[in-house]
């Protein structure tokens, strides 16, 4: 997995870049959690995203937020990583003009800017969030959810707890041709520390059925 860098809206961003083989493959956007509690693209949960999607022969990027790591520039409370997010799109798109499709994926933070990114760009066509902090940013954005995909949190999560998140993905569920995998993992928290690989197996089986029903 080569590492690149991309030119960011505030600067240069680091990122880790693995190109398919197929010139028509998919191309997947992985988003890491909140730049000021620890979080960059080396994040276990964002390289088992990522993992996942190269084993489905995906050109798949990760790559660290404004001021995370070798990434110029300060952070910007959503507003700025969200404006890095699209950039990252932007350069995957341009080593990727004939991509068979895309996907989104985020962890905690990263899953609230990926599903922003999701609604300004239409040829996100699924998307998987990991925690999503439905209690403590307003998802009401998703009016309405333009794309089907999974969402996963732990029963015993005590930071976003998971009556906020059930909320969330009853409201997506609803809406019309929507369809939203929504998966919890019991004694996971926040961290799913110890459940890693059942995490990855929710995404591995996920993915299979996703892109089976979608070729």
């Amino acid at each position: 997995m080569p590492e690149v860098t991309l030119n960011g809206p505030d600067g240069r961003l680091e990122g880790r870049y693995h190109h398919s083989k197929n010139i028509n493959a998919p191309i997947a956007l992985l988003l890491h959690p909140h730049p000021q509690h620890g979080g960059t693209m080396n994040n276990r949960l964002v390289y088992t995203m990522y993992q996942a999607f190269v084993r489905r022969g995906f050109s798949a990027l990760r790559f660290n937020f404004r001021g995370v790591g070798r990434s110029q520039a300060e952070f910007d409370n959503g507003q700025g990583e969200l404006s890095d997010a699209a950039a990252a799109l932007d350069w995957m798109q341009g080593h990727n003009p004939n991509a068979a499709g895309c996907w989104i994926g985020g962890y905690s933070f990263g899953a609230w800017i990926g599903m922003q990114l999701m609604m300004r760009r239409p040829e996100i066509s699924g998307f998987i969030a990991i925690s999503p902090p439905a209690s403590i940013h307003d998802f009401s954005f998703l009016a309405p959810c333009p794309s089907s995909g999974m969402i996963v949190h732990g029963n015993v999560d005590d930071i976003i707890p998971i009556a906020s998140v059930d909320k969330l993905a009853h409201k997506l569920s609803n809406q019309k041709n929507i369809k939203i995998d929504y998966r919890v993992i019991d004694g996971a928290d926040h961290f799913f520390g110890g459940h890693l690989e059942e995490l990855n197996q929710h995404i591995e089986t996920y993915l299979d059925k996703a892109l089976t029903e979608t070729a």
